[in-house]
């Protein structure tokens, strides 16, 4: 599903405009990135929850040469599903049943 398609989804799902449901997405998405960007944790029970976490700086190898390179230490940002999600991802999809010969 691409931002559309989500735009589309929301608008059908809430009985509300395209032009409401991008609106609220792009409210979403700005503020998790202020909020993460602040250093802060984002929490949605059920959902799951986004972190900010510091990777340091490591060696690497260049896979071309093999030669060895810094890799700059940055800041990564985590997502950890919550329960409902994770029990929704991996709910046993029942088997289609067997065609009779």
């Amino acid at each position: 599903m691409n931002k559309t398609q989500l735009i589309d989804a929301i608008a059908e799902d809430a009985g509300i405009t395209k032009a409401a449901a991008k609106s609220a997405l792009e409210s979403f998405l700005k503020n998790v990135g202020q909020t993460l960007t602040n250093g802060e944790k984002i929490s949605l029970v059920g959902f799951g929850s986004w972190s900010v976490s510091e990777r340091a700086e490591r060696e690497g190898r260049n896979p071309q040469t093999g030669k060895a390179i810094k890799i700059a230490a940055k800041k990564v940002v985590k997502f950890k599903a919550g329960a409902d999600l994770d029990g929704a991802v991996n709910t046993p999809v029942k088997a289609a049943p067997k065609k009779k010969k």
